[in-house]
């Protein structure tokens, strides 16, 4: 079976990989990008494309979903206030330039 071929997923996972995908084209990531990074976690959460076979089943698991948002803001947290501030400032204001 060649790299990137998806038939032995099976049609959950598929699922699960497209809303995932559509979630990360919604905040901005590439059509590509979004792909990658959405079967990449479907791999992580189930363990890939399920292959028939006694004993070769593996615990599904939504950890991988859940651990980008609990990692994000960690390191800001220790931060000093008025650095926080300032790198909010700043990136408001590259916001409004790109908008223009």
């Amino acid at each position: 079976m060649p790299r990137g071929d998806k038939s032995a997923y099976t049609d959950k996972q598929k699922r699960q990989a497209e809303h995932i995908e559509e979630s990360y084209e919604q905040r901005g990531v590439s059509k590509d990008e979004a792909e990658r990074r959405a079967w990449a976690t479907v791999n992580k959460e189930t363990g890939g494309g399920k292959k028939s076979g006694s004993g070769r089943g593996h615990a599904v698991t939504h950890e991988p979903s859940r651990k980008g948002g609990k990692a994000g803001g960690t390191a800001s947290a220790h931060r000093p206030a008025e650095e926080r501030s300032a790198s909010a400032k700043k990136a408001a204001e590259t916001r409004k330039k790109n908008e223009k």
